[in-house]
């Protein structure tokens, strides 16, 4: 089969299909994003070696489950071993042996097949495209802020950052009636932002600080600049990934008496669940669409700075 592989240089290999266990689903995969965090372990994040990519929509093509075979879905990206503490606790997103697909001893996405266990897939329904059920990924991230940072009807949120996660994470918030206003550097991203009836900005021209601030740069510059939003005793939600942490001046997070939540995925069953409802408009975040063929040419399009969704094509598979 095709995949992205990454040992010194991310390519088109051809490798074998993987084998399922018991309790695992073979997965064809229809369509896969590119995420900044595939990126950014081609530039020194993690060591993870293999295929890359955790963002997909595809059809179950065997399972122990019956009932999962022939339909479409999407799939939770850690695999828990199920004997740690914290997994015993039932908290297996943070299982001190997890494996992470496409980041973590677990084969990525960017291929014509890939396998789970059953009970990290959600079936998608019908009603939803699969380019819009590739979104679901990075919309269950945007979710998970709202599970853990409180945020009151008058408190005003600011998500940092115009890129493709700041500009979900931002519709995700509006639809659940957050205060929410985007601030960045790019014009047309911020034009995107005004489009879908969201207050927006540049970050060098606003002036105040907000309640909540959600970190979506992917810098660590964007990180001290979150820091420098809020005010005292708010909190900051720190959503991006990056191999450089930079010099971080962590002062005014004790100064300021700041709480810093970290946020990682979220539910999926919520995600498609929302994205079912036709209220997140994922078009204006696809840049581009390009067939498996041409993977290469899709992530270096994708780790161009400023780049929206790159998406690869796997459904001419035989």
């Amino acid at each position: 089969m095709r995949a992205l592989v990454y040992a010194k240089n991310p390519k088109l290999q051809n490798v074998p299909e993987p084998q399922r266990l018991p309790g695992q689903a073979l997965i064809r995969v229809e369509l896969a994003g590119i995420c900044n965090t595939d990126i950014e372990i081609t530039q020194g994040y993690s060591n993870y070696r293999g295929i890359l990519g955790h963002e997909f929509v595809g059809k179950v093509v065997e399972s122990d489950d019956l009932h999962l075979v022939d339909k479409r879905v999407v799939g939770s990206i850690d695999v828990p071993c199920g004997g740690c503490k914290f997994c015993r606790m039932n908290m297996p997103n943070y299982c001190s042996n997890r494996m992470t697909m496409g980041m973590d001893r677990w084969q990525g996405c960017l291929a014509d097949y890939v396998v789970l266990p059953e009970v990290n897939l959600t079936v998608v329904p019908d009603n939803v495209p699969s380019m819009v059920a590739a979104f679901a990924e990075p919309v269950s991230s945007a979710l998970q802020i709202l599970e853990l940072a409180t945020i009151g009807q008058e408190d005003s949120v600011i998500v940092l950052g115009d890129g493709k996660l700041g500009l979900l994470t931002a519709q995700v918030l509006k639809v659940r009636d957050v205060d929410v206003t985007v601030l960045g550097k790019h014009v047309d991203k911020l034009a995107r932002v005004s489009k879908m009836g969201i207050e927006c900005g540049f970050v060098d021209e606003y002036s105040g600080m907000a309640d909540v601030v959600v970190d979506c740069t992917g810098s660590p510059e964007g990180l001290l600049k979150a820091i420098d939003l809020v005010r005292p005793r708010g909190v900051v939600v720190v959503k991006s990934l990056y191999h450089d942490t930079g010099r971080l001046n962590l002062t005014p997070i004790v100064d300021k008496e700041l709480t810093c939540i970290g946020s990682r995925g979220g539910s999926m069953r919520d995600a498609i669940e929302l994205l079912s409802t036709g209220a997140i408009d994922v078009a204006p975040l696809i840049e581009a669409v390009y067939p498996a063929n041409e993977i290469a040419a899709a992530f270096k399009r994708a780790s161009r700075r400023g780049s929206l969704k790159v998406l690869v094509d796997f459904s001419d598979v035989s």
